[in-house]
């Protein structure tokens, strides 16, 4: 019987690579090349030195960048991006940054954006309920904002951009925390990206941050040195205890990305089949599984969907337990039922869900 964690359909944490899983119960015991566990291996090491330089040039290479962007691993999760952003660069300017509001969580950064300065909410889909995205149109790009910030995936909501958005003159923060390294997104096009660990890359515990060097050139001197890319970058992600354990395994994820998968235009085309098979479960259902997002944005992370009753919607949940599925639950601020497929859900874990589905619809039909 396969472990839980082959079906692990959660918003996040998300599944982890069985390979990865297998490296990670050796090394629990013990890290062949050092003897010990690795939860007991110093941060002041040799060893841990090792793991964030390769950590960071994996991930450059799988995002095709060059020395020109630092990559730190940072705590606080995607929720501590929300404040350091601003601090570093909102502060002090006049003109506005601009904001998206295109669900839950890139609501969720608007008040902290405030605390540092004046923000302009671009676009809001709070009038159509976080149905669907904004098209080019809609959108007025200021050239004097100091930056323009979105979320790349709406976790709660399942959608999904498909385009880079803004200006070339206005630097572009985006927090890809659902759909980093899920496929190629033109990262050299952005000035900072963020995405916490704990979906497609790792555990929780740890936050990518991609920043580049020439956009902190005028960043101020008096934060916090925890809250300082300058500070982190200088002590290589290293400024106080960092967390060993999340950080050895993300660099596991990259290598089986790397050399297991063969790059992101790869993880790409797995993470479409996948959500393809899904997609096309709802468009079959004759309306009995209701997608949340318009079809243009419908996200390849996040399937949200709902059914014709609360009822049916629990005993959806309450079935699915019983066959092994887990996390399908849809976000408290939506309800509903979600299916998360990241990177390393199977697409054979997608088809058994699929087939549930079916059942489930023929027995609550009949």
């Amino acid at each position: 019987m396969k472990p839980l964690n082959s079906l692990n359909f959660s918003g996040g944490p998300g599944a982890l690579p069985e390979s990865v899983l297998l490296q990670v119960q050796q090394a629990i015991l013990e890290v062949p090349e050092v003897g010990l566990s690795v939860l007991g291996i110093s941060h002041r090491s040799d060893w841990f030195a090792a793991v964030v330089q390769e950590t960071e040039d994996n991930i450059r290479a799988l995002l095709g960048l060059d020395a020109s962007y630092h990559v730190l691993l940072l705590q606080g999760g995607a929720t501590q991006q929300f404040s350091m952003v601003p601090m570093t660069l909102l502060r002090g300017q006049q003109a506005p940054a601009q904001y998206l509001q295109t669900g839950y969580w890139s609501g969720k950064v608007l008040p902290e954006a405030r605390l540092q300065g004046d923000i302009e909410v671009l676009w809001s889909g709070q009038s159509c309920g976080f149905s669907r995205l904004p098209a080019d149109d809609e959108l007025a790009f200021s050239a004097d904002a100091p930056y323009l910030h979105y979320v790349s995936n709406e976790t709660v909501e399942g959608l999904q951009f498909n385009r880079v958005l803004g200006r070339e003159d206005v630097p572009r923060v985006c927090d890809m925390s659902s759909d980093f390294l899920s496929r190629p997104c033109e990262a050299e096009r952005f000035a900072l990206i963020y995405a916490h660990a704990q979906k497609n890359i790792g555990p929780a515990g740890v936050t990518v941050v991609l920043v580049k060097d020439a956009l902190l050139q005028d960043a101020p001197t008096d934060l916090p040195a925890f809250l300082d890319y300058k500070q982190q970058i200088k002590a290589h992600s290293n400024l106080n205890t960092p967390p060993v354990f999340s950080i050895y395994v993300t660099l596991l994820v990259t290598r089986w990305l790397l050399h297991e998968v063969g790059g992101l235009a790869n993880m790409d085309q797995i993470n479409r089949q996948k959500a393809a098979l899904l997609y096309q479960a709802l468009d079959d259902s004759e309306g009995f599984y209701r997608g949340r997002a318009a079809v243009p944005d419908r996200s390849l992370m996040n399937v949200a969907m709902t059914l014709p009753s609360v009822a049916l919607e629990q005993a959806f949940l309450a079935e699915s337990a019983l066959a092994g599925f887990s996390g399908l639950a849809g976000h408290r601020a939506v309800g509903g039922i979600r299916a998360s497929i990241y990177n390393a859900l199977s697409l054979t874990a997608v088809q058994r869900l699929t087939e549930f589905m079916q059942d489930f619809r023929r027995q609550h039909l009949s």
